[in-house]
C-alpha cells in the first residue's frame, strides 16, 4: 500500500507541482538508465506475505495494532484493514539451500507471530481471501489507523465520485456496493521480488507476464467471498474492482484501470514508468524536498520519491520497482499475482516454480512473448484466476491445453533447468517442484481443497457454519506444513 504519509488536504497547486516533479524524476530515471548508474544484478530475491488475523470462531479479528505491538519485529508491518498484517522477508541470494533456510526462518517467524496473536485472542492465517469475511468486516471503521489508508481512501473516492460496485460472476454471483476501499483488505497475497539488470528487465517482466496465468492456475487459493463460491482466485477480480478509480463513463472511454495487467510487451523498464506518468493522475501528490537532477549531477543517488510513490499507487500484477539500498540504486520485478498460503512449503513451491521458469524464459533465444500475443497472455491470466487447476491455457507450439498438461509436459522441466542455472540445491528444487507436480497429478490446490471441503460440510450445516468448519480444518493443516495436495479430504 506504499509508504507512510501524513493526513492532509491537497490543493490544485499540490497536484500541478507533483506532476512536474514526477516528470522531472522520469527524466532523471531515463538518464540513469542511459548512463548505467545501477547496481549489478546480485541474484537477489525476496518475499512478502500478507496475513489474516481471525478470532476463535474463524471470523476476522480487528486487532492488528495490538498484535504488531506484541510481536515487536520490524519485519512485520500493518496492512489495510485491522485484521491484516504483513511479513517482509529480508532479501536472499538465490542459490544453494536458500529455500530450505527460508522455510525454516519463515515458519519460525509465523509460529512466533501466531503464538503472540493467541495472547491477543487471535490466530494468524495464510489464505488468499478468508472464507468467513462478510461485508460488515469491510467498512471504514475496520480500516487500519495509519493515516495513509484514510488518505488513499479519500483520494480514490474523490477520483471516482461514487460508490464501488463489486460484481463477480463465477460458480455463484455477488453484487455489492462499497463506500470505502476496505474490500481490498480481503485480498492477501504473496509478493515475489527479483533483482535484475536494467538491460534484462524487459525480458524478466515479459516472462513474468507470460507465466502469470499458469501461476494462478497452480496456486489459486481464494474461492470464496461473502460466503459465495466465485472464481478459484477471486482475489484477482475483487482487487481489480475494489481499487478502481473510474466511474462507468471513464471505463467506456477506455481510461486505463489502476489495477492493471498492462496492454503490451515492453522493451525497457522505462516503458512502464513512462506509462505510469502518461496515463495515471496522482492519488497522493506529495512532493519531497529532493531535486533529483541536482543530486545526480553531484554524483549521488536520487531517491526519486515522487516517481516511487506514484508507482506504488498503480497496481500492476507485475510491478517495476526502483529502490536504493546502502546508497546503490537497483531494479526489481515484483510479482504480485499469487495468493498467500496454504502453507509455508506451498508458498516456497510457488516461488521456486516462478524463479526457475522466469530464468529460462527470460534468457531464451526465441522469447515466448515473440510467439504469443499480449492479449493471449492476459486471457491466460483471467482463465487461471477463474478456473484454477481446471483452466485451459494457450501456449505457443501447444495451442490451448489444460494447465496441468502444460506444466507437466513443458514448464516443469523448464523450471527445473532454471533452478539448476540459479545453482539451487538439487534437494530443494526436487522437493519444491515435486509439489507443483503433485498438484497437477491430483488436480488439487488450495482453492479446490477449500471448495471440496465446503461442499462436504454444506450437506449437514448452513453455509456460514460449513465455511467455518472448513476453515478450522484448513488452519490445522496449515500448521502441519504439509503441501495442500497431500491434505486429507477436509
Amino acid at each position: 500500500m506504499g509508504q507512510d504519509v501524513a493526513n492532509r488536504q491537497f490543493t490544485r497547486e499540490d497536484r500541478q507541482r507533483y506532476r512536474q516533479k514526477v516528470r522531472r524524476c522520469l527524466d532523471v530515471f531515463a538518464r540513469m538508465l542511459a548512463e548505467s548508474r545501477f547496481d549489478a544484478e546480485r541474484r537477489s530475491m525476496g518475499l512478502e506475505i500478507e496475513l489474516n488475523l481471525t478470532d476463535a470462531g474463524g471470523d476476522p479479528a480487528m486487532v492488528n495494532e495490538k498484535v504488531l505491538g506484541l510481536i515487536a519485529d520490524p519485519d512485520f508491518q500493518t496492512e489495510l484493514a485491522q485484521f491484516n498484517i504483513e511479513i517482509n522477508i529480508p532479501p536472499q541470494l538465490l542459490g544453494g539451500d536458500v529455500f530450505t533456510r527460508l522455510e525454516t526462518d519463515v515458519r519460525a517467524s509465523l509460529n512466533h507471530a501466531d503464538d503472540v496473536a493467541n495472547g491477543a485472542g487471535a490466530n494468524v492465517v495464510m489464505v488468499g481471501i478468508l472464507p468467513t469475511v462478510r461485508p460488515e468486516h469491510l467498512v471504514e471503521e475496520t480500516i487500519s489507523a495509519n493515516p495513509r489508508y484514510s488518505l488513499l481512501n479519500d483520494q480514490v473516492f474523490a477520483a471516482r465520485g461514487e460508490d464501488i460496485h463489486i460484481a463477480i460472476d463465477g460458480i455463484e454471483r455477488i453484487s455489492a456496493f462499497a463506500d470505502t476501499i476496505a474490500p481490498e483488505a480481503a485480498c492477501t497475497s504473496l509478493q515475489l521480488h527479483l533483482q535484475v539488470n536494467p538491460e534484462t528487465f524487459a525480458d524478466h517482466w515479459n516472462a513474468s507476464q507470460a507465466v502469470a496465468g499458469v501461476q494462478l492456475a497452480m496456486g489459486a487459493n481464494s474461492p470464496f467471498l461473502f460466503g459465495k463460491e466465485l472464481w478459484r482466485e477471486t482475489r484477482i477480480a475483487l482487487f481489480e474492482q475494489a481499487a478502481d478509480t473510474r466511474p462507468d463513463e471513464l471505463k467506456a472511454q477506455g481510461v486505463r484501470p489502476r489495477v492493471w495487467f498492462g496492454e503490451r510487451w515492453i522493451t525497457s523498464i522505462f516503458d512502464l514508468f513512462e506509462e505510469n506518468v502518461r496515463y495515471f493522475p496522482s492519488l497522493l501528490p506529495i512532493c519531497e524536498d529532493e531535486d533529483p537532477l541536482e543530486v545526480l549531477d553531484r554524483g549521488d543517488v536520487p531517491m526519486l520519491g515522487e516517481l516511487r510513490l506514484h508507482n506504488g499507487t498503480i497496481y500492476r500484477w507485475n510491478r517495476p520497482v526502483y529502490d536504493v539500498t546502502r546508497g546503490r540504486p537497483h531494479l526489481r520485478v515484483e510479482n504480485r499475482c499469487l495468493p498467500a498460503g496454504p502453507t509455508v512449503v506451498d508458498v516456497l513451491a510457488n516461488a521456486a516454480f516462478y524463479y526457475g521458469l522466469v530464468k529460462v524464459l527470460a534468457e531464451a533465444d526465441r522469447p515466448v512473448w515473440s510467439q504469443m500475443s499480449f492479449a493471449a497472455a492476459e486471457e491466460n491470466f483471467h482463465q487461471g484466476a477463474r478456473h484454477g487447476m481446471e483452466a485451459r491455457i494457450y501456449w505457443p507450439g501447444m495451442g490451448e491445453v489444460p494447465a496441468s498438461e502444460l506444466v507437466l509436459r513443458h514448464l516443469l522441466p523448464m523450471a527445473h533447468r532454471g533452478l539448476e542455472e540459479w545453482e539451487v540445491a538439487a534437494a530443494d528444487r526436487d522437493r519444491l517442484l515435486g509439489i507443483i507436480e503433485g498438484r497437477c497429478l491430483r488436480s488439487t490446490n488450495g482453492a479446490s481443497w477449500q471448495a471440496a471441503g465446503f461442499h462436504r460440510r454444506y450437506a449437514d450445516h448452513d453455509r456460514p457454519e460449513a465455511l467455518r468448519e472448513m476453515m478450522r480444518t484448513y488452519v490445522e493443516h496449515m500448521h502441519s506444513n504439509e503441501p495442500v495436495h497431500t491434505w486429507p479430504a477436509g
